[in-house]
């Protein structure tokens, strides 16, 4: 009898011990090795006829970038055609450093990313949305001096300056965003690794970790102001100035020519940040709004600036439509 107690207990004390230890595998995700994205929750069954549009869109923004940057390189050496080299390679980074693990879990539910991979990726897409911001700034300068200051136009915007605004440019977007992944490094992930997103969102991957988050919430906050606020309040300025100018102009066809060559500008300013202020108060204040659509958003955030931008310019610019025409009609 007492054999065959000391036998129970000891099979009550294996079997606890083996589900304690299966608790802690499944939970303990304090140092993750991967991630699993999900793609659009709630959408699964529609993630093959998701991917058309996008991956349609993002084959439109690398042949559009591409040209952009093949016809500016050749001709087109003016102070707007280099910082529309700039907004080419920016949006051809930030659309590949998403949109094709996007569609390797539409097509093949390949979900897994690796924990460094996915800081990586965090990195790339905040960074690069920093850039593409400045850039748009910077082609607001350009705008003003050409239409406020014409005469000293090219004193001003020298190449060196030009130099200078794009190196200003990179570094801003590259120090603002390093903290996002080493913040995201240090918290504990003890909860889940599952990313109920198509990439690697900041928030998204925050939310998973197991601690106060404050501080990296309270910085995506403060970046965001810094970045996008500043960039939007500058360019309101430079465009009111614009329009003083414009509205100075003696005649009614001068007028409209003039504020004819902002057109593409206004167009990219439109493309980009409308849909980046819908994906961030659809994402702070739009609490009841189903969380694929939340996702969608963002993917359209990424996505369609990078492809109407070239397309904009392509459009707009008659030295682009002229040099474009060009090679394909010289095309042996």
């Amino acid at each position: 009898m007492d054999n065959q107690y000391r036998h129970s207990c000891f099979l009550l004390v294996s079997i606890t011990a083996s589900h304690t230890k299966m608790y802690s595998n499944t939970t303990d995700f304090t140092n993750p090795s991967t991630f699993i994205l999900l793609g659009i929750p709630g959408l699964e069954a529609a993630h093959v006829w998701i991917s058309i549009p996008f991956c349609t869109m993002y084959g439109i923004a690398v042949l559009g970038n591409f040209t952009i940057l093949f016809i500016t390189e050749l001709r087109l050496h003016e102070p707007m055609y280099y910082f529309l080299c700039m907004l080419a390679i920016t949006d051809l980074v930030l659309s590949t450093s998403t949109v094709p693990k996007m569609l390797s879990i539409f097509w093949f539910k390949s979900r897994e990313i690796d924990f460094s991979l996915c800081l990586t990726q965090l990195y790339f897409v905040h960074c690069f949305i920093a850039m593409e911001s400045g850039i748009v700034l910077a082609m607001a300068l350009d705008r003003y001096v050409a239409i406020c200051d014409p005469l000293k136009y090219s004193t001003i915007l020298t190449n060196h300056m030009v130099a200078k605004i794009g190196l200003a440019v990179v570094l801003r977007g590259s120090i603002l965003a390093l903290p996002y992944p080493f913040l995201a490094r240090r918290w504990p992930y003890c909860r889940t690794n599952i990313i109920s997103h198509t990439y690697c969102e900041h928030i998204a991957v925050v939310k998973l970790a197991c601690a106060d988050v404050r501080i990296s919430s309270y910085y995506g906050l403060i970046v965001a102001f810094l970045v996008i606020g500043l960039d939007v309040f500058f360019i309101a300025v430079s465009y009111t100035q614009i329009l003083r100018a414009i509205f100075s102009l003696p005649t009614k066809d001068t007028r409209l020519k003039t504020f004819g060559t902002c057109g593409s500008h206004l167009c990219v300013i439109l493309a980009f940040y409308i849909p980046g202020l819908f994906s961030f108060l659809t994402h702070r204040f739009g609490h009841n709004v189903p969380p694929h659509f939340h996702i969608l958003i963002a993917n359209m955030y990424i996505l369609l600036p990078s492809m109407l931008n070239p397309i904009i310019y392509g459009v707009r610019t008659k030295q682009i439509r002229d040099r474009l025409l060009w090679h394909i009609t010289h095309i042996e």
